[in-house]
């Protein structure tokens, strides 16, 4: 059973999918504990840091994305940890996955076409190819 779960978010509705289905899952053990990870981007974190007004409010605002998720994950009564990483999202949480013991990733999936997904990479497509624990994709 998936004991130790990795939900990939950044607090958009993509991401409120994948929370759905890492809450289906993880309730169906009792030790089950979902660790949530967002990154900070680098190429959008200079304009956050910008228009912030200090380092608190600018944790406080990329905290704020993400309690949609936290209510979730409370109303099911699911043990979980929040951990916000900097860095490019793909490689970022790729490698915290490996780094991790992790059982299952949990991502949603943007739905880009073949073509913009050729040309832009997506990072559900990057985590599916370079984790190597079993991933889910959340469309």
């Amino acid at each position: 059973m998936y004991n130790n779960i990795l939900l990939a978010a950044d607090g958009s509705q993509n991401s409120l999918r994948a929370t759905e289905e890492a809450v289906k899952i993880a309730s169906l053990c009792k030790d089950c504990i979902i660790n949530i990870v967002a990154v900070a981007d680098f190429s959008k974190s200079k304009d956050e840091v910008i228009h912030s007004k200090g380092k608190e409010e600018l944790e406080l605002s990329r905290k704020k994305k993400l309690l949609s998720l936290e209510e979730k994950l409370k109303c099911s009564n699911l043990s979980y940890k929040l951990t916000i990483l900097h860095g490019e999202p793909g490689p970022t949480i790729v490698n915290y996955a490996n780094k991790g013991n992790f059982d299952l990733v949990i991502v949603g999936s943007r739905g880009l076409n073949s073509l913009q997904e050729m040309v832009l990479g997506s990072v559900s497509h990057k985590i599916a190819k370079r984790v190597l624990c079993p991933v889910l994709i959340v469309k």
